[in-house]
């Protein structure tokens, strides 16, 4: 070792031990590039954290101001116009706050209350068109948003003031992952979160009371199908779902009990080569839903001939009564929406879903979540507005296809006695009308996409 050691030359050495020096010094810029480039992405990511909030802020402006100038204007086409400049910059609010790193989370109150006042100023417009200005307590409801909306814009704008001037700092990713995984573990939320101080001194939300999903009115809703009924046990909610599929309730396990809306026993078992799972309601012990996962083969019926067993399932069920009204078929599954009728008048409000495979008919799923919810004997009305007054209030561009009478749902679960008229466009499209019966109010209108799959309504 020593003679060869020997025999490297001294210029070799001085080679070598160049080369190694430029590969660290090639190494140190590589490193040092990646860190610059590092350090770039970070601050474009907090400028873009940092546009976001502004646009946040900005548009909680709006909204506060919309709002302020709504509890002083009693004209319909100023109180439209008002609320749909809420409306749009609600949206604005929620798109800023989606980027925002978990800001979902940690702004929950905030976006709770966005997405609120946004949905309510749409109904609000609606209400307005249709009534001639505010009704009942609704000036009272926009003065109370307009309070709150001030108060939160102010916080808002006070943070972004901190921000700017560099004494608080929007967290990035990783560091807002981590503080929600600290609050799982130890259920507190730890500090330094720029959102804490607005959510802990959030305001109380003003009660609304309107026609949309997130009225007050809906927060204790009662299942009309399951009204009065006493709660059961789960052996006994057990014998109800073998004894809604013919099976032996041994096969059954179970598996989970569901709160909500709906509270239900869910069951599971092993039958015809997949797992069927099966929820029953706690009360009255009623089948709320079931699904089986088996293989489908091959598509051996048609879709009338699997709307036929459908519709034999359900009248053996007690489901009697039922009208068809859309499909659609999912690798060889066929799912049918099926509503209520009474006196004629089909109530889409009491949906019922049944699914068929199409390779043996077997039904491999069910769903009555809106007909437990909805339905009842109704007192329906005598239509006021005739079938000729309805058809002259539909487009000149339409042809009538169909009519019908029925009773539709609104987003906030009231219900709407209408003419149903199912229409061609001039193009060859489908659609479907509904003008109020009472009234010959238009109060909906859906595009229907067909194909050999179903019907996608839109």
């Amino acid at each position: 070792m020593i003679l060869l050691f020997k025999s490297v030359s001294r210029r070799t050495l001085i080679r070598a031990a160049s080369y190694l020096t430029a590969a660290f010094v090639v190494l140190g810029g590589m490193v040092a590039a990646k860190h610059q480039e590092t350090v770039q992405y970070r601050r474009f990511v907090l400028n873009s954290y940092q546009h976001a909030f502004a646009e946040l802020t900005e548009s909680m402006d709006g909204i506060s101001t919309a709002l302020q100038k709504g509890s002083y204007v009693s004209s319909p086409a100023m109180i439209s116009s008002l609320c749909m400049d809420v409306f749009g910059k609600a949206m604005s609010a929620q798109m800023a706050m989606g980027e925002l790193p978990y800001a979902n989370v940690e702004l929950e109150q905030t976006a709770a209350f966005v997405a609120k006042v946004g949905d309510y100023a749409c109904a609000l417009a609606r209400s307005a068109a249709a009534n001639g200005g505010y009704t009942g307590d609704q000036l009272d409801a926009v003065s109370a948003l307009a309070r709150q909306a001030a108060n939160l814009s102010a916080q808002l704008s006070a943070l972004e003031a901190d921000i700017q001037s560099g004494t608080r700092t929007l967290d990035d990713v990783p560091a807002a992952q981590a503080r929600l995984a600290q609050a799982q573990e130890s259920g507190d939320i730890p500090g330094g979160s720029a959102f804490q101080e607005i959510e802990s001194e959030f305001p109380e939300m003003p009660t609304l009371i309107y026609d949309g999903p997130f009225s007050q009115h809906l927060d204790n809703r009662v299942p009309l199908m399951l009204d009065g009924r006493e709660e059961v046990d789960p052996e006994t909610a057990k014998a109800a779902a073998a004894s809604f599929l013919g099976l032996k309730p041994g096969i059954f396990t179970l598996v989970s009990q569901i709160d909500g809306e709906l509270p239900a026993y869910t069951f599971s078992a092993a039958v015809d080569g997949g797992e069927l799972t099966v929820s029953v309601t706690r009360q009255g012990g009623m089948v709320l839903s079931l699904t089986n996962s088996r293989s489908i083969g091959p598509a051996t019926l048609t879709v009338e001939q699997a709307s036929e067993l459908a519709r034999a399932f359900l009248e053996e069920r007690g489901y009697a009564g039922m009208a068809e009204s859309y499909y659609i078929n999912q690798s060889n599954v066929l799912t049918i929406n099926f509503a209520a009728t009474q006196d004629g008048v089909i109530c889409y409000p009491d949906l019922v879903k049944v699914s068929v495979g199409l390779d043996t008919g077997s039904i491999v799923g069910f769903e009555s979540h809106g007909y437990l919810m909805n339905h009842t004997s109704r007192a329906l009305p005598e239509a006021e507005v005739t079938l000729a007054q309805a058809q002259a209030k539909l487009s000149p561009r339409l042809r009538q296809l169909s009519h019908q009478l029925a009773v539709i749902p609104t987003s906030g679960s009231h219900e709407v006695f209408c003419w149903e008229f199912k229409c061609e466009t001039e193009d060859g499209q489908h659609l479907i009308v509904y003008l109020n019966a009472l009234t010959g109010a238009e109060e909906k209108l859906f595009l229907l996409l067909e194909d050999e799959s179903g019907t996608l309504v839109l």
